[in-house]
């Protein structure tokens, strides 16, 4: 049987939430295909590439529909869509976060953030780096959410030792940095 590019991403995608990105390998996913690992390489250059792609993946499956709001609240709901994908999936958050480091694939989550920002005004280098801030924010607090979640899951951990975790102090972390890009904007028309 001949693999499409899909197929040996769905297949990655499965193996990611099954068994965690230490263990998707381009021969892993290979056997479970029924391939030898040179196989792959017909469809991706390189594990990078593969790996770029099953995080344009995740963040496709975690799209939602655009809300037409105010930008501080698109933003919010950016991130929270942002948050969801990487949390959908064991390792998502690790994996999406160094895809983007390494500037891979295709889908940059801090464009739709950028342009929710320039739409209100802003020029695109504060958009930009505003972005870029919230998207580190939101990186970092998954990140360490998920592997919160994982150890508690495995049995490393008992409760919560983040705190308040989860979506309450996701949202007032979110606000700390909207309310300095508000208060920069302000300072800058003053």
């Amino acid at each position: 049987m001949r693999y499409r590019r899909a197929d040996i991403v769905e297949r990655a995608v499965g193996i990611l939430d099954s068994y965690g990105l230490a263990d998707l390998s381009m021969r892993r996913i290979a056997s479970e295909l029924g391939l030898q690992p040179s196989a792959l390489y017909h469809h991706f250059a390189n594990k990078q590439e593969l790996l770029a792609a099953v995080a344009d993946e995740l963040l496709e499956r975690g799209e939602r529909d655009a809300v037409d709001t105010a930008w501080d609240q698109q933003v919010i709901a950016l991130s929270h869509e942002l948050r969801d994908a990487m949390l959908a999936y064991r390792d998502g958050a690790e994996l999406i976060a160094t895809t983007h480091a390494f500037g891979l694939g295709t889908r940059h989550p801090a464009d739709r953030i950028t342009a929710a920002i320039v739409a209100d005004g802003h020029d695109d280098d504060f958009a930009h780096v505003a972005a870029m801030t919230l998207l580190h924010f939101v990186f970092g607090y998954v990140s360490d959410e998920q592997i919160h979640l994982q150890a508690d899951s495995a049995g490393a951990i008992d409760g919560d030792p983040m705190g308040r975790a989860g979506e309450a102090s996701f949202d007032l972390g979110l606000s700390l940095i909207l309310a300095g890009i508000r208060h920069h904007t302000l300072a800058s028309l003053a």
